[in-house]
C-alpha cells in the first residue's frame, strides 16, 4: 500500500508539471511592482517597436508611455477619448478612438488621422479594443459602453455589438455577430487564429482566420470573460479578469496572477519583451516572466 501510495504522489506531481498546475512562468524572486498611479482608469497598453508601452487614462482623455528605465511620461493629451491601441508596422499608434467613434491612428507628429468610422451607415457604437494582423487587416472590438462625453441624445447606434475586419485596403466587414458583448481580443503572429472575449457572457472564444479575413470554426476556450488580452512567445493567453489569467494554447489554466486592483489589460514590454505590463484601474504594474511577448 505505501509503494501505491507513493506511486500516486509522484503521479500527481507529474500531473502538476506537465498540465500547468506547479509551473510559473513568474521569474523567481520576481515581484508584481506598480510602475505609477495616480490615473482615473487605465486602458489599452500597446508596445512600441523599441519596448516603450503605450496606455490610456481615457476618463483624463491622455495617453503615457513607459519606459523600463524612465518610467512613465506624458505623451499626449487631448486623444479623442483613446482606449485601445496597437502599433502597426509603420511604428504608427493605432487607437479605437470613441469621442466619434472611430478607428484611427497617430502621425510622426501626433496629429490624429481617421482610418475608419460607420458600418451600413450608421456610427459605430464605439470601438474598443484592436489586433492588427500580419497583413496589416485590423480586427476591431464594437461593444456599447455609454459614455459621459458624448453629446445629448447619442445612443446605440448598430444593431448588435460586434466585432469587425478593416482589411488593407480599407473594405470592412462584421465577423462576429452574436455576442452578448465583445471585447478584448488577440490573435496568434501567424495570423491563423483570434481569440475573442465575450465579457458579458463570461467566455474566450477561438476562431480560424479564412484568407479574406472572416472567421470560421467558433470553439469554446475559456470559461472568462476578459476586458485586455494579450500572447506570449509560447502561444499563451493571457486574460483580464478580477485577476491575470494565464491560458495554455490548449485551454488548460496554468498561472495566475494577483493584482491589488482589477486589471483591464495587459502587454508585454521592455527591450527584451519578458515585462508584463499590467493597466489597473487607477494604477499600472509591471512583472517580469520567463517568457516574452511577440512582435
Amino acid at each position: 500500500m505505501k509503494k501505491l501510495g507513493l506511486l500516486l504522489f509522484f503521479v500527481i506531481i507529474l500531473y502538476s508539471v506537465v498540465f500547468g498546475q506547479g509551473r510559473s512562468f513568474i521569474v523567481r524572486g520576481a515581484q508584481l511592482e506598480k510602475a505609477g498611479t495616480g490615473y482615473s482608469f487605465t486602458e489599452g497598453p500597446a508596445v512600441a517597436p523599441d519596448g516603450r508601452v503605450y496606455f490610456t487614462d481615457q476618463p483624463n482623455d491622455k495617453i503615457y508611455v513607459w519606459d523600463e528605465k524612465e518610467g512613465i511620461s506624458l505623451w499626449l493629451e487631448g486623444t479623442n477619448r483613446s482606449n485601445g491601441l496597437y502599433f502597426n508596422r509603420k511604428g504608427e499608434l493605432v487607437t479605437c478612438a470613441d469621442l466619434y467613434n472611430q478607428l484611427a491612428y497617430f502621425d510622426a507628429n501626433k496629429g490624429l488621422n481617421i482610418l475608419h468610422e460607420g458600418y451600413n451607415g450608421k456610427l459605430l457604437n464605439a470601438p474598443n479594443d484592436l489586433w492588427i494582423a500580419p497583413d496589416d487587416g485590423i480586427y476591431f472590438s464594437d461593444p456599447y459602453y455609454h459614455r459621459k462625453w458624448w453629446e445629448k441624445g447619442r445612443g446605440e447606434e448598430q444593431e448588435v455589438r460586434g466585432v469587425y475586419y478593416l482589411n488593407p485596403n480599407g473594405k470592412i466587414i462584421r465577423v462576429i455577430d452574436d455576442f452578448k458583448q465583445p471585447n478584448g481580443l488577440i490573435g496568434t503572429p501567424s495570423g491563423k487564429i483570434l481569440y475573442v472575449s465575450d465579457i458579458n457572457d463570461g467566455k474566450i472564444w477561438k476562431y480560424d482566420i479564412q484568407p479574406d479575413g472572416s472567421l470560421a470554426n467558433k470553439t469554446f476556450f475559456a470559461p472568462k470573460g476578459s476586458d485586455g488580452m494579450t500572447i506570449d512567445n509560447a502561444g499563451n493567453i493571457y486574460l483580464t479578469s478580477g485577476k491575470v489569467w494565464v491560458y495554455s494554447p490548449t485551454g488548460e489554466l496554468v498561472q495566475e496572477i494577483e493584482v491589488p486592483e482589477k486589471p483591464s489589460n495587459v502587454c508585454f514590454g521592455g527591450k527584451k519583451r519578458n515585462i508584463l505590463f499590467i493597466t489597473a484601474r487607477t494604477s499600472v504594474y509591471t512583472i517580469k516572466l520567463k517568457v516574452k511577448g511577440v512582435d
